[in-house]
């Protein structure tokens, strides 16, 4: 069973970056697809980008150009270095074990100045 803990989030001026981190537990990540997910205020919760057991990458097309999702298999954790960060970056944000369906508490992301 995989267990995940994101840690990273924060408030941030616009123009600002974060870096993200999901933590995973048990000897299992290195095969599972990943991915990051977000939720605004009153929004459902939208895909941001996806990294599989080989390294390719997606993005959503809003994030294209200033997030970039990245994981060690040898440390167990993702990543999502966030850049050039917009109000409407703000929410929450979730990882999530792709193969397995399970997901993290979620990091609060606030892009506010």
């Amino acid at each position: 069973q995989v267990q995940l803990v994101e840690s990273g989030g924060g408030l941030v001026q616009p123009g600002g970056s974060l870096r993200l981190s999901c933590a995973a537990s048990g000897s299992i990540f290195s095969v599972n697809n990943m991915g990051w997910f977000r939720q605004a205020p009153g929004k459902t919760r939208e895909w941001v980008a996806t990294i599989n057991s080989g390294g390719s990458t997606a993005y959503t097309e809003s994030v294209k150009g200033r997030f970039s999702i990245s994981r060690d298999n040898a440390k167990n954790t993702m990543y999502l270095q966030m850049n050039s960060l917009k109000p409407e970056d703000t929410a929450v944000y979730y990882c999530k074990a792709l193969t397995y369906g399970i997901w993290g508490q979620g990091t609060q992301v606030t892009v506010s100045s």
